[in-house]
């Protein structure tokens, strides 16, 4: 999961990248409006935290300028005015969640997955395709009754794809969701995770749900 985090402080934003990340989400900072709004409208997000508090465009105006684009991204406004009329304009204009800082982080995190939910029409958060079954929360997989060790990189790609099962998943679409904006596209680095998590599939006889689709790149199917 891909999520832009628009804040102007220094220290919320690096703490925020490194705590998001640290939970496999692919990250991308901006520290202004102008430079969200830019990222929000030409990247693929699939959540947003945005401050109200912003230089050159403040949130309430990021937000109204997202929506008014029809871009339906999930949104979670972060500031420190909880003033009740603040909740309720954000809220009017199209945001999803409101946290007043200071809040706790593992808060943060259970809004974000709810969110996510949401996206996914409610679903559960547990994963199954096949034998394979990936809890998103716990960071844990199982094929069969064996837990399966992956690394950070390789279990929020496992992820993507089985949240895409059946659909073609191009080396673009997951440098984007699963690193970030900063990803060198021309290194072979996905296919080498690729391999990585074929190679950890082949014990279990799961592999070969991992298909290499010429030309575009890799899909998931049971």
């Amino acid at each position: 999961m891909r999520i832009l985090v628009v804040e102007d402080e220094v220290r919320v934003a690096s703490f925020l990248k490194r705590g998001l990340e640290a939970e496999n989400y692919a990250v991308d900072p901006a520290v202004d409006g102008e430079d969200g709004l830019h990222l929000a409208t030409t990247q693929d997000y699939d959540l947003i935290l945005l401050d109200i508090l912003l230089p050159k465009l403040n949130g309430f105006e990021v937000l109204t300028k997202l929506r008014a684009r029809n871009i339906k991204t999930p949104v979670i406004m972060l500031t420190a005015r909880g003033a009740l009329g603040d909740r309720v304009r954000g809220l009017d204009l199209g945001a999803d969640d409101y946290l007043v800082k200071p809040f706790a982080f593992e808060e943060l995190l259970a809004r974000v997955r709810a969110l996510l939910r949401r996206r996914t029409a409610g679903a559960s958060p547990i994963l199954r395709i096949g034998s394979i079954t990936l809890d998103p929360i716990t960071h844990k997989v199982t094929v069969g009754d064996q837990e399966v060790e992956f690394t950070p990189k390789e279990f929020a790609l496992l992820e993507y794809l089985m949240r895409n099962e059946g659909m073609v998943c191009t080396r673009a679409m997951i440098a984007q969701h699963v690193w970030d904006i900063n990803f060198d596209t021309y290194t072979n680095l996905i296919d080498v995770f690729i391999n990585h998590l074929r190679k950890k599939l082949q014990r279990y006889g799961c592999d070969k749900l991992i298909q290499t689709v010429r030309g575009a790149g890799y899909v998931l199917k049971a």
